[in-house]
Formats: structure tokens, sequence, C-alpha cells
């Protein structure tokens, strides 16, 4: 009597708990749990609990409704872009995000036909509220030039980065940097000294900045011309100002004698004495000669 009073209370509480399971003939699936959402550095991951089928795939789909969803298109859901479905436990929402405005997200798994109801975030989600770290950055020198590289946040980031000469009462400089992810000369660096860079991100979209990286810094090496090259460089400039001038002064020379060569004349050309002189002495011997007659030996002798 009691084990048949024990069988029809099954029984009974079988048929209660069928209705439960079912909706129009259909089982209905257990929702997701333990939504949330994770939001750094503007973006914005949404992650929810497995719901647990042995041996089966189950999927998952996500909706969001912003604000303008939710007062102007009467409180209408949309897709995500990237996540409708997914058989992951996560979905990186950051593109349905567009407006910083809250955000109302949920969740639901589908088995074949089987689907569960909706879950939806507790809380509604603006992205106003993402944390906000510090960027990776790489400093390096490229001989004397200070170069940085900063990590690719997206183009919504702006970088404020600092920098100075690591010394008592040294000045710190700040320059504005977008994009992310090249290479940028900062400074030109001082043989010897060393030189310190941090730098913070700011995203105008919400109006907030980062903290300040951690400072990091290089030093660059007393690369100065050594004191034997120097020696050496002002000799050899001694010595092109002394020879360049004596080649001019040379080539002058040889340039005038080529195009105006000096012609020395014989003794029997000079000239020794004045010309008065001369025509009254070549006169005398002309009237010498014509009162001295001369014989026929000696003109013979003359001739030859």
């Amino acid at each position: 009597m009691v084990l048949e009073e024990i069988a029809a209370s099954l029984m009974w509480f079988s048929y209660a708990l069928i209705p439960c399971l079912l909706t129009d003939g259909v089982a209905v699936l257990p929702a997701p749990q333990n939504i949330s959402v994770q939001s750094t550095n503007m973006k914005h991951v949404l992650t929810w609990s497995p719901v647990m089928v042995p041996e089966e795939i189950v999927y998952y789909s996500v909706e969001y409704q912003g604000e303008y969803e939710s007062l102007y298109m009467s409180h209408i859901w949309i897709p995500s872009n990237w996540c409708s479905p997914t058989t992951g436990l996560e979905c990186d929402i950051t593109d349905d995000i567009t407006a910083t405005v809250p955000y109302n997200l949920r969740v639901r798994a589908t088995l074949g036909s089987q689907t569960s109801a909706w879950s939806t975030l507790k809380h509604p989600f603006n992205r106003n509220s993402t944390t906000l770290i510090p960027p990776g950055m790489e400093v390096t020198k490229d001989g004397f030039h200070l170069v940085i590289k900063l990590e690719d946040l997206g183009p919504q980031f702006e970088f404020f980065v600092a920098y100075w000469r690591r010394e008592p009462g040294a000045k710190e400089h700040v320059k504005v940097v977008r994009p992310g992810g090249i290479p940028m000369h900062l400074e030109t660096m001082e043989p010897g000294a060393t030189y310190c860079v941090k730098a913070r991100t700011f995203v105008k979209a919400i109006g907030r900045y980062s903290a300040f990286s951690q400072a990091e810094c290089v030093k660059v090496q007393g690369e100065s011309l050594p004191l034997a090259l120097a020696l050496f460089a002002f000799v050899g400039f001694m010595l092109v100002l002394v020879v360049v001038p004596f080649s001019v002064w040379k080539m002058g020379r040889l340039l005038r004698r080529s195009c105006c060569p000096v012609v020395v004349l014989p003794d029997t050309l000079k000239i020794t004495s004045s010309p008065q002189k001369l025509i009254s002495c070549r006169r005398e011997e002309v009237e010498a000669c014509a009162t001295a007659g001369l014989s026929s030996e000696e003109l013979l002798r003359a001739w030859i």
C-alpha cells in the first residue's frame, strides 16, 4: 500500500515537471548565467557561463539595445555583428557599442530546435566605464635619435608622450602622437646623456586619460670623436690651408709661362750703349772705311 502511494506520487511529480521543460512540445534549454562585460582600453567583451549538455554543441546568440533603439524604435533588439550565433563563451561587442550611452545586452542558448530563454545583463553597460591602462611602448635609439613606438590601440586613442634628459632641473617635453604602431623620433640626444620617456592615452569619445606608464630610459654612449681622430682632422685642415694656396700660385706661374714665355736675346742683339752713340760710331766707321783702301788679299780674306 505504501509502495503504491510512493509510485503514484512520483508519477504525479513527473507529469507536473514535463510542462516546465516543454514549451509547445519542445524542450527548453537552461539560459546562460553569469553575464558580464569586461572592458579595457575601449575593447568590450561580453562573457557568460556555458550551458552544459553532454556530447552536444550549444550555440549562443547575442543581442544589444542602445538608447536610440529603446526610446525611438519600440525597444527592438539588434543581433551582434560577430556573435550570432557562436559556440564560444564570449563576444567582442566593441563594434556594436558606437555611442557613449547605456546599452542593454542579452544572451540565449540554442541546441537544434531547443532554445533557452534570454539572459539579460543585470545593469546596462556604458563604454565610459572602460578601464584605461597605460599603453605599451618601446623606447630605442637610432644613432643619436631618441625613438618611441607605441602600442596601436585604435583610431579613438591619442598618446601624450613625455620625455626628458635625466639630470637635475631637467625640463619635461610633451608630444601628442596619433596613431600608434609607428616609430616616431622624439629628440636628438647628446653623447653620454640619459633620456627617459613615459606615455599615457587619451580617448576623446569619453573624455578620459589613462595613467602614465613606467618611465623607460636609454643612455647614449660617449661616441664623440677620439682625440687622435680630432687631431688628425685638425692637421689635415691645416695642410689644406697651406697646400691649396701654394697649388694655386704654382698653377698660375705655369699658365703664365705657357701663354707668355720669356724670350732671352743673344748677346749680339743686346744694346749696351745709347742709340745716339751707336749712330755716331757707325758714321765714323763708314768714313774710315771710305778713306782707307783695302788690298786685294785683305778683301779676299774678309770675304772668306
